[in-house]
């Protein structure tokens, strides 16, 4: 007696007859592509943190950094060197610099600051002997005992060259280089001011530091990881224990965040982009297994009949489709493999160095994704298989593939939910995608149902054309079947729909949030005296556009009458707010790049104020409190009546509060600042510093620019992983649409034997297609414009300008799609011999 072959080898031969008869392509194709689409993205993720990992590092200067307003005691220092950490220290304070009276005598505040032997620990600082090389040359990062190393805008303000002398306090210093670039320089307008360098062991002689100097001290270290988070858990605990103010710890973490959020947002963009070809990938899985299922249905109730048991025919297409499920992921982990080199080629400029090699999470991710796409979406209906009644030999009315159980569905979908959550790196992002679509999948069921009941009561036989009502006896006839087109095909629009929406409007309002001619000069400390003769240069130099506000220093000393003291809050940065003096403004006016958030901005109203979101939330503050600020000793208090939503890299001046009156009171001392984009004259920066020299121009070009080549590298990059949505989305157009070729071969074979002409059979089949397409256009674009809110709203965080023609658009688009890929997919139903149709259906 022979026996039975087992399930693996049932399996293996399943597989490999169906590849070769093409029964797998779609299905393999639709996994690879999501595949694909997410390790791309994740492989390029894991190498740019593992990058912005290390250049924070470079950024801070070391591995962590102590920062104190007072001199740090020697503790620290000395539980690093005990740890085995390289140390250095460098102290910083605004002060003045002159040249000597021979070369005019001329004065400017710069930034001093002293270096020990050592810095940096981390990056390197860039010098030059020439001010016009923007390049440089590494070399040591401490200045020799006399030496200076000085910003070349310091010596264009003071008419200085290398070489000569300058000086700082009491202590004459040869200027010996030109900094081009300080690894660790940070941002903010305290750091715009012309830096000096110079060595440690020279600043006592200058006599610049005095009990009342407001000086910043720095420790870094570095050395290895382990021995950093030692040193990192130490000193936080000393500092907690010992209560120390004014001191904080600055690691990678809690370091720059300037590059991290623009390169955060790029992440976020391709991320949604994988999360739609994902979820478009589920949907043409889905609709080709339950297709395939539909076509074996015979195949296994004959096999039945020949005495193959229920269990291992199971085992066997778990074995088949679990083997091309892992094929189809691996396939998929090396094209995002070869595809993720594109990102890096795009955008690891943004780094300016080499991206480490990736982990292997990305790996994991994709195999996970693939193998879960294949068990939650292929399995289920194709699992049905095994449980065909051999009845069906002869009675091709049993044993038709159901709809899986709500247990199955539920799993399954929910699995695949939460395994995208974790690729998308952010809830979010993840949640309005996943949980949209979710919604989105009942909703148009719910909507298809009510159309197709409302077809049926419209269309009548007595008063619409021929044609129209074989459409619609086609369409109603098998309403489940409808249904799920209806809602597959819709599924497949919106995806498509978000993703064009996406590529125009979102990124549009990301290119508006720094447009072309954003501001690339900011002026502070203009005098109030000088204020019509500064507009007036602007003026004459063709400057017409600018920003131009007062700036009025206060310090929050009061919440609704109670004193403020850093301990009621929680977290550093809270605590450092309250510390610190604020820049405030006022205006009648709502600035136009300041949309609200809350409240109702008043203007003229002397008791209100208007508070930036992101302090509020920091600060716990909300709208009705009552806030007093102490300006230049004397109390001003307002109550807050609006909340601003403001974008600090849009290159315009920003506050954290705004007063919304004309004046303040006189005894309020003010300076201005401005913001204006410089014209291309040479000279102009030079003549302004001449007519003007106490104010502080700062030429922000440099990262106007950086911030514009970061928007265009992104935006390829989102455009070509757009392709691989594009092609998912065809895969879900194809696979929805020929998931009822066979029974469509019959009905029309059943109605050409009884006289139907084939014209007519055409426009029928198009009407079909165009009605189904069309309501799954609307619904598409209905629910594209709010995802598409949501996710400009609460996840890119940009305010979205939705045109009136997207539901026109989506209507179009559905119907078009549709019938384009009816036509490929059903070109070949009424060429078939009517004979050969119906021998086929018989059999």
């Amino acid at each position: 007696m022979l026996r039975p072959p087992s399930a693996l080898a049932l399996g293996w031969r399943a597989l490999w007859r169906d590849w070769r008869a093409g029964e797998l392509t779609v299905l393999v194709l639709a996994i690879a592509l999501a595949v694909a689409a997410l390790t791309a993205v994740a492989f390029f993720a894991d190498r740019l943190q593992g990058g912005l990992q290390r250049d924070a590092r470079q950024l801070l200067g070391g591995d962590v950094v102590l920062r104190s307003d007072h001199a740090l005691v020697t503790d620290y220092e000395q539980q690093a060197r005990a740890l085995g950490l390289s140390v250095t220290r460098h102290s910083t304070f605004p002060t003045m610099a002159r040249a000597d009276d021979a070369d005019g005598g001329e004065a400017r505040l710069v930034s001093l600051k002293a270096v020990a032997p050592g810095y940096p620990l981390r990056g390197e600082l860039r010098t030059a002997l020439d001010p016009d090389d923007r390049v440089g040359q590494p070399g040591p990062g401490v200045p020799a005992q006399g030496e200076a190393w000085v910003d070349a805008a310091l010596l264009e303000m003071l008419g200085l060259r290398v070489g000569q002398p300058l000086w700082l306090g009491e202590r004459v210093f040869r200027i010996a280089r030109v900094i081009v670039f300080e690894p660790d320089r940070g941002a903010g307008f305290l750091t715009f001011a012309p830096r000096v360098l110079i060595a440690e062991a020279d600043l006592e002689a200058t006599g610049l530091v005095q009990p009342a100097s407001r000086i910043q001290y720095r420790l870094a270290v570095a050395g290895d990881d382990a021995a950093v988070r030692r040193f990192e858990a130490w000193a936080k605990a000393r500092v907690a224990a010992t209560g120390e103010r004014g001191t904080q710890i600055e690691s990678v973490e809690s370091g720059r965040p300037e590059l991290q959020q623009t390169l955060r947002r790029a992440e976020q963009f391709l991320s949604l982009v994988a999360l739609l070809t994902a979820l478009l990938a589920a949907v043409a899985v889905a609709v080709t297994a339950r297709q395939y299922a539909q076509r074996h249905l015979d195949d296994c109730a004959m096999l039945r009949v020949l005495g193959l048991a229920q269990g291992t025919m199971a085992r066997s297409y778990t074995v088949a489709f679990g083997l091309a499920g892992l094929a189809a992921a691996v396939l998929g982990t090396l094209i995002g493999w070869a595809v993720h080199f594109v990102f890096v080629w795009w955008l690891s400029g943004l780094l300016q160095a080499d991206l480490p090699l990736p982990g292997w999470r990305p790996v994991g991710l994709g195999l996970g994704v693939g193998l879960t796409l294949m068990a939650a979406f292929g399995l289920p209906p194709v699992l049905q298989l095994a449980r065909v009644p051999p009845l069906r030999v002869i009675r091709r009315d049993v044993g038709g593939v159901r709809a899986a159980s709500l247990a199955v569905l539920v799993g399954g979908a929910l699995g695949f939910a939460l395994l995208l959550l974790v690729a998308s790196g952010d809830i979010t992002l993840g949640g309005i995608a996943v949980g949209g679509f979710a919604v989105a999948v009942a909703v148009f069921a719910g909507v298809a149902w009510g159309a197709l009941s409302l077809l049926r009561v419209l269309v009548r036989e007595s008063h619409a054309p021929r044609w129209l009502v074989l459409a619609t006896r086609q369409i109603t006839a098998r309403p489940a079947y409808a249904v799920v087109q209806v809602a597959s095909l819709a599924v497949g629009l919106l995806a498509l729909l978000l993703l064009v929406l996406l590529r125009t409007d979102l990124i549009d309002s990301w290119r508006r949030a720094t447009p072309p001619d954003a501001p690339n000069r900011f002026v502070i400390n203009i005098q109030p005296d000088q204020a019509e003769a500064f507009r007036a240069y602007l003026r004459e130099h063709g400057v017409a556009r600018y920003d131009w506000y007062p700036m009025v220093r206060g310090r929050l000393v009061a919440i609704d009458g109670q004193p403020v003291r850093p301990e009621q809050f929680q977290g550093d940065r809270a605590q450092r707010l309250v510390e610190r003096e604020f820049n405030l403004s006022y205006s009648r006016d709502l600035p136009t790049h300041n949309p609200l958030a809350a409240g109702r901005w008043q203007p003229d109203d002397a008791g209100a104020i208007s508070i930036e979101t992101g302090l509020a939330d920091t600060l716990g503050l909300r709208l009705g409190q009552r806030l007093t600020f102490d300006i230049a000793g004397v109390a001003h208090e307002a109550r807050i009546t609006s909340l601003r939503k403001v974008d600090w890299a849009s290159m315009h001046v920003n506050f954290f509060a705004l007063f919304p009156v004309a004046a303040m009171p006189g005894d309020v001392p003010y300076t201005y600042i401005a913001a204006f984009r410089a014209p291309e004259q040479a000279g102009f920066d030079r003549e302004l510093l001449r007519r003007f020299p106490n104010v502080t121009n700062v030429d922000t070009s440099a990262a106007v620019a950086q911030v514009q080549r970061v928007l265009g590298q992104v935006i390829r990059a989102v455009e070509f992983l757009f392709a691989f949505s594009l092609a998912a989305g065809v895969v879900v157009l194809l696979a929805t649409v020929g998931a009822t070729r066979a029974e469509r071969e019959r009905d029309y074979a059943i109605l050409r034997a009884l006289g139907a002409q084939s014209a007519v059979l055409r426009r029928v089949q198009r009407a079909e297609l165009l009605g189904v397409g069309a309501l799954a256009g609307l619904l598409a674009s209905g629910v594209a414009v709010v995802v598409g809110w949501a996710l400009a709203r609460f996840v890119f965080d940009f305010e979205w300008r939705v045109s009136v023609w997207v539901p026109l658009a989506g209507i179009g688009a559905g119907a078009a799609l549709a019938l384009l890929a009816g036509w490929w997919t059903l070109r070949g139903v009424l060429r078939t011999p009517v004979v050969q149709t119906l021998r086929r259906a018989a059999l």
